[in-house]
């Protein structure tokens, strides 16, 4: 690259950069440190696991046993017993036959869109889904079908309009953004009835929705379908990192055959993998953490001056993005960190607060909470 087209290039990115300032949609990286006294609204933690001890102490041992990472792909020697545990574990826990460890939820939405369909395959799908199955849509050679969120006659007809002879119809159970719930029983209705297969990502389901945690899909007593693949994240409400898909024996098969994001990438670390094994077990142990869960976000809800929420998130439309990083930053001058969400991070284009309950958000802690998001919300809406 010469000096002169040098220049060129990064006058662009000045210029990029200077169209996302006048939007108000310059984003930036803000370090935590170790032990932060801020109260966190924004985060994915919701079981407060992520430093129980027993899960820190089960990452620690695995470290010092197999090392800091797995050592190469699934498919060559990164496969670790501890793989296998964790899929055993997830498989019971969401009441499915068989799963598959990714080592991120994204690369697990990745994986299984692009490997199930292609070029003679439909993809409906719901508008509002995570930026992974977005991504996965645009990589899976199949033509796609963007629907209403949460518009079940839409999908349908989607999918009787079709001319492929295979469809996968995307959805989450609890979305990302809006914190509201899919319409599971009646997309999986539709999807069997035209012949497809529905591919639920629980991201935010597992470890929230249930009695145990085991997802919505599970606690509508749809878990198990041969035409329904799930996909969770060990990030969240498991506090550790890592993503996988469960459903039929022969998904898993083909996808260890066939899904790139799986069969070309490095497995799992094996304090993720055992951090996950353990949550698991800290979950089954302590169910009351899903309750305290609920409890917390019917607090926040109440505070804000919303419905109640189908999961641990609760999403709060703001006039504009620089009414939403100012709400943000008024958060922060009171020593609570939230979500701030604008555009492109909102499928609809509108900016919102997002703040996320946690099972650990209780007592004082809680009263603190709900009494910064009524002082904070009551004249920026």
């Amino acid at each position: 690259m010469t000096e002169t087209s040098e220049s060129a290039f990064l006058e662009r990115l000045r210029a990029e950069a200077a169209k996302r300032d006048e939007a108000g949609l310059t984003r930036v990286l803000r370090p935590r440190a170790a032990g932060t006294p801020t109260l966190d609204l924004a985060g994915n933690d919701y079981l407060g696991l992520a430093t129980d001890p027993r899960v820190t102490g089960a990452a620690a041992a695995a470290t010092h046993r197999w090392g800091a990472g797995s050592g190469a792909s699934r498919l060559v020697t990164g496969t670790l017993d501890l793989h296998v545990e964790l899929e055993a574990a997830l498989a019971r826990h969401c009441a499915q036959p068989a799963a598959l460890v990714f080592s991120s939820g994204y690369l697990a939405n990745l994986g299984v869109v692009t490997a199930l369909a292609g070029q003679d395959a439909v993809v409906v799908s719901d508008a509002h889904v995570h930026a992974s199955l977005v991504d996965a849509c645009r990589l899976a050679r199949a033509r796609v079908q963007v629907v209403p969120h949460g518009d079940v006659a839409a999908v349908e007809a989607a999918l009787a309009a079709r001319s492929e002879p295979h469809a996968l119809v995307l959805t989450e159970s609890v979305f990302s953004v809006l914190g509201d719930a899919a319409p599971l029983a009646e997309l999986a209705e539709v999807t069997h009835r035209h012949g497809g297969v529905l591919v639920v990502d629980e991201a935010h389901g597992i470890g929230v929705c249930g009695d145990r945690g085991q997802g919505l899909l599970a606690a509508l007593g749809l878990a198990g379908r041969p035409d329904v693949v799930v996909t969770v994240t060990l990030s969240k409400a498991l506090g550790s990192q890592g993503g996988a898909v469960l459903g039929a024996p022969e998904i898993v098969e083909h996808l260890v055959n066939t899904a790139r994001p799986f069969i070309f990438d490095t497995g799992l670390n094996p304090a993720a993998a055992a951090a996950a094994v353990a949550a698991l077990d800290v979950l089954q142990q302590e169910p009351e953490r899903i309750a305290a869960v609920r409890t917390a976000a019917r607090a926040l809800a109440d505070a804000a001056g919303m419905p109640p929420a189908d999961g641990a998130v609760l999403s709060v439309p703001m006039p504009s993005p620089d009414a939403a990083v100012a709400a943000a930053e008024a958060f922060a001058e009171r020593g609570v960190r939230v979500g701030c969400f604008r555009p492109p991070s909102v499928p609809d284009g509108i900016s919102r607060m997002r703040f996320t309950a946690r099972a650990t958000l209780a007592g004082t802690a809680l009263d603190r909470a709900t009494d910064t998001v009524r002082s904070v919300l009551a004249d920026r809406r």
